[in-house]
């Protein structure tokens, strides 16, 4: 936001309450890029700093190398630069050395899916390649990233039909997890009464690691292997996390709700009105529109609705903006 704006922001108290408090290095890359796109200045950019001064001066275009180091979030780092991305004034291209699937992060293959054809509806042309996985702790994934700037436009998120879509995936493994995982997620989510397509990927990269990604329209569910878990339980975790979404009919799940806010923000100097629906606001979504309504001129407007006439297990909640 403060790219975008040329105001200059002030962050006190960064990640104060956690064990290991301030920025961590997938953070500070993120700035880093951040202030690549608009020459910012920034003070207090350092591993473990709770404070930073970001003054950005002008935006711009071009083409960037970006390496987090070892397992970063590929997909963090995109969240980042993504909205600068929109308002700059040429295309910006960035080749990314990270990591694609890694805990506490959407994967790759949601930003690809879902995050970036919900963007599209609102103008927003985001082109994500992925080029190699990266699994923690080595890291090694590799994403292209090309990004075109736009004026954004006013749409109306609605509930999308069709069926499940997935990819589960494997590197430097048997050619049988990822089958196993997509084979359990599949069999759950038909029991479920939806139709389901889930490719499989199995592959040789750097780092060692599985995974499966599952997406129906603009609502997703995704789960990582890890030692000891067996296949099968990865499959069901991603079909159980997408199933709760579906179960409520909401037009987005509960992780796209709050990347959407800043985008809703800067698109709102068109005509006509930005909405959505979602089962529960997390802390995320209500920070990003703390934060987006203190750089913009915006007011989102949050409220309980009930679109299938009292038939749901529990109302949903509609954020909007005007």
């Amino acid at each position: 936001m403060s790219a975008v704006t040329g105001e200059d922001v002030k962050v006190i108290n960064i990640r104060k309450n956690r064990p290991r408090a301030g920025l961590r290095p997938q953070h500070i890359k993120a700035i880093e890029t951040a202030a690549l796109l608009c020459d910012a200045d920034v003070i207090g950019l350092s591993i473990g700093s709770t404070d930073i001064i970001f003054s950005p001066m002008g935006l711009k275009g071009g083409k960037y190398e970006i390496d987090i180091g070892t397992a970063g979030s590929i997909s963090l780092l995109l969240q980042c630069i993504m909205p600068v991305a929109a308002c700059a004034p040429a295309d910006i291209e960035l080749v990314i050395t990270g990591g694609t699937d890694v805990a506490w992060s959407p994967p790759i293959d949601y930003l690809k899916h879902i995050t970036a054809p919900a963007l599209s509806k609102m103008g927003y042309e985001c082109e994500i390649e992925l080029l190699a996985r990266g699994y923690y702790p080595k890291g090694g994934g590799y994403v292209r990233a090309h990004l075109k700037p736009a004026r954004l436009k006013s749409f109306d998120f609605t509930t999308e039909k069709g069926k499940v879509y997935g990819i589960s995936h494997c590197s430097n493994l048997p050619e049988h997890v990822a089958s196993r995982q997509a084979n359990s997620a599949d069999l759950m989510i038909r029991e479920a009464g939806f139709e389901c397509e889930i490719n499989t990927e199995c592959v040789t990269c750097r780092s060692t690691g599985s995974g499966i990604s599952l997406w129906h329209g603009l609502v997703g569910g995704s789960a990582l292997g890890k030692r000891g878990l067996p296949a099968g339980k990865v499959g069901t975790n991603a079909a159980e996390e997408i199933l709760t979404e579906l179960d409520f009919g909401a037009s987005v799940d509960v992780y796209l709700a709050d990347q959407l806010i800043p985008y809703m923000g800067l698109c709102n100097g068109g005509s006509g009105s930005v909405s959505y629906s979602v089962r529960e606001l997390s802390q995320h979504t209500l920070t990003n529109i703390r934060v987006t309504e203190q750089f913009l001129d915006v007011k989102f407007n949050v409220k309980k609705i009930d679109i299938s006439g009292g038939k749901l297990k529990s109302k949903l909640i509609e954020v909007s903006i005007k």
